[in-house]
């Protein structure tokens, strides 16, 4: 996915130059170590299109694309779900953003085995963690002109900790008078989606409730196969699809690249080619409209390669 996603990046003629680096998840233990031979090029970089990585379910490694979070601080998960052309769905015009805290929550990964059969896990909420990813949802929509956030939270049950994330979400509204700010409990949200996501525009939430409700927020667009993400913090971003790997084909060349391409659209942005980046969102609507070309997710029967390629040709 990652070659066809450079391929079509190559396309558009932006000037991008390529350092390819290969994560050998073998190398990972326990304690979530990444080697700093791969942490240096990205830093000195500043961007990257990262393609998934498999990680073992109750078993094995941590995961390495949260300990690559961590390591870099990238504290602010960004995915778009907004509405493609030419994909028969319930919803038209789908247009709103998850912000998601990205380093801690129970997503920490602190938890041990208290006595046999009874284990416990950490929920972890900062001042600061909560400030930074508030401040950075209302600057996110300051600059691309949207109109309202809204703060999701259980602070009903979990008063202390998800209480915290709203009293900074609140504190931070306040600089900005020009968004409007609202605040509803994940649950509800859960439900509003599926009703009629045209109510929601910027949602702004802690970790894990940002990692279910981005996956719900893609299946109103299509999903994970159509949905790009961007893990930031100061000075580097990484860009992946929300999709995890999908060992049962790989090898096979028919994964869906769209959600890469997407990726690296949103890369194209943050490295200041608009036009560039528009015109990759352009191109993905028209192969999607003809429908001619389609991976077998999709419907049809053509490879990675063969989408990547259309997805040139239109530009």
């Amino acid at each position: 996915m990652t070659e066809a996603a450079v391929r079509v990046v190559e396309a558009t003629g932006a000037s991008v130059q390529w350092r390819e680096i290969h994560l050998d998840t073998a190398r990972l233990g326990e304690e979530e170590e990444i080697p700093d031979d791969l942490l240096e090029p990205l830093r000195a970089t500043g961007a990257a299109l990262k393609g998934p990585i498999t990680t073992p379910v109750a078993t094995g490694h941590r995961s390495a694309n949260v300990a690559l979070r961590r390591k870099l601080n990238l504290y602010a998960n960004l995915r778009p779900c907004k509405s493609l052309p030419g994909i028969p769905l319930h919803y038209r015009d789908v247009d709103l953003v998850v912000v998601r805290e990205n380093t801690e929550g129970l997503y920490s990964g602190i938890e041990h085995e208290v006595v046999p059969g009874v284990v416990e896990s950490l929920k972890i909420i900062t001042r600061v963690a909560c400030d930074r990813i508030s401040r950075f949802a209302f600057e996110y929509a300051r600059r691309e002109k949207r109109k309202k956030v809204t703060s999701v939270h259980k602070a009903n049950i979990m008063k202390m900790s998800d209480g915290l994330f709203l009293e900074c979400s609140r504190r931070i509204a306040r600089e900005y008078p020009d968004i409007r700010y609202d605040e509803k409990i994940i649950d509800n949200v859960c439900m509003q989606l599926v009703l009629d996501p045209g109510r929601f525009d910027v949602m702004l939430m802690e970790n894990l409730y940002g990692d279910i409700v981005s996956d719900l927020c893609a299946g109103l667009i299509g999903g994970l196969g159509l949905t790009a993400s961007a893990n930031i913090g100061d000075g580097i971003a990484v860009f992946e699809t929300v999709h995890g790997s999908a060992p049962d084909i790989a090898g096979q060349g028919i994964a869906n690249p769209i959600a890469c391409i997407l990726c690296a659209a949103m890369m194209l942005k943050h490295l200041g080619e608009e036009e560039a980046h528009g015109r990759i969102r352009d191109a993905v609507g028209k192969v999607l409209t003809e429908g001619r070309v389609r991976t077998p997710d999709l419907g049809g029967q053509a490879t990675t390669r063969e989408v990547a390629e259309a997805i040139a040709a239109a530009l």
